[in-house]
C-alpha cells in the first residue's frame, strides 16, 4: 500500500540545535530511496507502507545511536485507494488553483 506521512522527530536532551539529528534522518530516507521533502517542522515522506515505516524506525535507531536517550515523534499518515497520488500531485493541485506553475519534479529524492 502506498502511504504519505508527515514526520517530526524530536530528540530530547541533546541541546538546542537538532539539525545534525534531522540530517541523519534525511540520510535514512535517501538511503531507503524514498521520495521525501524536508520542511521547517518535519519531513514529508512517501512510498510503500513497509519501506516508509522501516525508515521511520531506522530514524529512531540512528538518533538514539547519536546519543539521544529520548525521542518524541509525531506523524500524520495518509493513504487512498480511489486513485494513485503522490506528494507532488497534492502540491501541484493547490498551486494550480492559485494560478501558479510547479515543476513536475517537486518532492523527489
Amino acid at each position: 500500500m502506498h502511504v504519505m506521512i508527515d514526520l517530526c522527530v524530536v530528540p530530547i536532551g541533546v541541546g538546542l540545535s537538532v539539525s545534525e539529528h534531522v540530517a541523519a534522518c534525511q540520510r535514512v530516507f535517501e538511503e531507503a530511496g524514498l521520495a521525501h521533502q524536508m520542511h521547517a517542522y518535519g519531513t514529508n515522506v512517501e512510498g510503500d507502507w513497509d519501506a516508509v515505516f522501516a525508515a521511520v524506525k531506522r530514524c529512531h535507531e540512528v538518533v538514539h545511536q547519536m546519543g539521544a536517550a529520548r525521542i518524541s515523534s509525531s506523524m500524520r499518515i495518509g493513504t487512498r485507494t480511489d486513485r494513485e497520488q503522490n506528494m507532488a500531485d497534492k502540491v501541484r493541485s493547490v498551486e494550480q488553483k492559485l494560478g501558479r506553475k510547479v515543476p513536475d519534479d517537486t518532492y523527489m529524492p
